[in-house]
């Protein structure tokens, strides 16, 4: 039941801020599978990433295509972001335990204060202004589109710290002169990218947890918190499709700055 709760709320993050499971996932799959010792947070990183594959899926196919246009040409950017994705998989595999549950932690505590500190998220340089007519967020400025060089390391970093990418995809959209309503729609399909690669390998890795007698692994993946997360997540993020929720746009950039910290209070407990 603890797994399901946590699975509606992986479904609002996947709509409201493109997390489509990693950072809420892994704390509470390290928790779920604390017999497991050092071993738990590669399970948790792995299962994050079956988790997001979905979640990615599924909330990229439900956005609207005029959003989805922004990526147009961005073929090298996503072929990049699978290269790193599956990197960072395999790095997953051979590194020690340790070194995950303390990246996940550095990871984020450094993303809290550069969002703090460093303008252009939550003192955008391009003016938001809210549309009435067709009660969605423009930008005076045309966006710019993300470099491809950036995919190889935001796969790789995400995919050994089972966060998705979106922690780096969505800031580098938002300072690019996208709204946070389009910057999250947008980090779906570019965590989709990453999770592929990320979940096949997962689903094949044993090394780590040889040792161990746990009847609901395959590979690395926990396939029962995959499932009771997912069951939780796919209605909710189908229903805020439909009807997204209208939320300023500084607000829901501080929202996201807010989620980072309760994250990172949860992976800490959960270690």
């Amino acid at each position: 039941m603890a797994l399901l709760g946590i699975g509606l709320l992986t479904g609002v993050t996947t709509v409201l801020f493109g997390f489509g499971g990693g950072f809420v996932a892994v704390p509470v799959v390290v928790w779920a599978n604390a017999a497991l010792g050092a071993d738990a947070i590669r399970v948790a990183t792995a299962t994050s990433a079956l988790v997001m594959l979905v979640n990615a899926a599924f909330a990229t196919a439900v956005t609207p295509r005029r959003v989805l246009t922004a990526l147009r040409g961005s073929g090298p950017l996503l072929a990049l972001l699978a290269v790193g994705g599956a990197a960072g998989a395999l790095a997953t595999r051979h590194a020690e335990a340790g070194q995950a549950h303390f990246g996940f932690v550095a990871y984020v505590a450094l993303t809290v204060v550069d969002l703090l500190l460093r303008p252009g998220f939550l003192r955008p340089r391009g003016h938001v202004r809210e549309s009435r007519e067709a009660h969605s967020e423009e930008t005076r400025e045309v966006p710019r589109p993300l470099p491809a060089v950036l995919g190889a390391p935001i796969g790789a970093v995400a995919a050994f710290l089972g966060v998705g990418g979106s922690v780096m995809t969505v800031p580098a959209l938002r300072r690019a002169g996208h709204p946070m309503r389009v910057a999250t729609a947008l980090a779906n399909p570019l965590t989709l990218a990453i999770a592929l690669p990320a979940t096949a390998l997962s689903l094949t890795g044993t090394d780590a947890v040889a040792a161990h007698t746990h009847p609901h692994l395959v590979g690395l993946v926990d396939l029962r918190a995959a499932g009771a997360l997912l069951l939780g997540a796919l209605p909710v993020i189908a229903v805020l499709r439909r009807r997204p929720p209208r939320i300023p746009d500084r607000a829901h950039a501080w929202s996201y700055l807010a989620l980072l910290g309760v994250v990172e209070v949860a992976i800490l407990l959960a270690g």
